[in-house]
């Protein structure tokens, strides 16, 4: 893969893709150059069909603690609306990690602030680290949230624990965000990104026609039962005519673990 400013990318031999965001002495701040290199990322991942599954996490103590300040406040005399360019197009860079038809796991090592939560929640799955701390001090910031947190926050904690948590910008320790829902689970802090890597491997290792289908439906949501019963009544013939399904079958006839393709 390409060289990254400020973003180191791993390959490994089962499909799983981790992107680290490195740029530790600033608590893996979102800069102007980890936004262009992250936004590269994703358009090669997205064209890339050896992927099954990727892993983001933090350089150092810290999963991402949010925009970098000094860029998001360092045009005082711009107009309205020159920043809301500014701001789509770094939501959009950031967010691009949704177009991505793998599933995605957010490895909060550390902190996750702001647009760094965000960034986790915009992640199908979400493990923490004990000392993992979750925040969204917008207001206390003097600012609107942003980075589509008034969506992404109540689709996984609820509008009630959205509230408060956008309203106080309280600090949440994992083991309560775990208990609101707001990660999956708290993990072994010795070995949490292996522990991590292994859920991704379980991941990694189903159908990936079946499990890119599964992802999509599940990120966009159905507006109705019969809408979910149209999407499944399409998607699910699709995977009924891959080789995939006959390995799968065979393999639980056979009582050994299947060997997927994608095909």
């Amino acid at each position: 893969m390409s060289d990254y400013t400020d973003l180191t990318v791993a390959r490994r031999e089962n499909g799983v893709v981790v992107a680290t965001l490195s740029d530790p002495d600033r608590r893996n701040a979102m800069s102007e150059e980890m936004t262009g290199s992250w936004q590269r990322l994703m358009a090669e991942l997205a064209d890339d069909r050896e992927v099954r599954c990727l892993v983001v996490t933090g350089a150092g103590t810290a999963f991402c603690s949010g925009g970098d300040l000094g860029w998001l406040g360092g045009h005082p005399d711009a107009r309205v609306d020159q920043l809301r360019e500014k701001m789509i197009a770094f939501y959009r860079a950031w967010l691009s990690v949704r177009s991505l038809e793998v599933p995605t796991i957010a490895a909060v090592n550390g902190p996750a602030i702001g647009a760094g939560l965000c960034l986790a929640l915009a992640c199908d799955l979400r493990y923490a680290a004990p000392n993992a701390k979750l925040a969204a001090p917008f207001t206390a910031l003097g600012m609107h949230p942003g980075m589509a947190a008034t969506w992404l926050l109540p689709d996984v904690v609820g509008p009630a624990a959205s509230r408060d948590l956008l309203l106080t910008g309280r600090t949440v320790s994992a083991e309560e965000a775990s208990r609101m829902g707001l990660v999956n689970a708290v993990l072994d802090g010795d070995a949490f990104l292996d522990e991590v890597l292994e859920v991704a491997g379980r991941v990694a290792a189903a159908a990936p026609v079946a499990t890119r289908y599964t992802t999509l439906a599940l990120r966009q949501g159905h507006a109705s039962l019969e809408a979910a019963l149209q999407w499944e009544a399409l998607a699910q013939p699709i995977t009924l005519a891959t080789e995939d399904l006959r390995e799968g079958l065979a393999a639980a006839t056979e009582r050994r673990t299947p060997r997927f393709t994608g095909r």
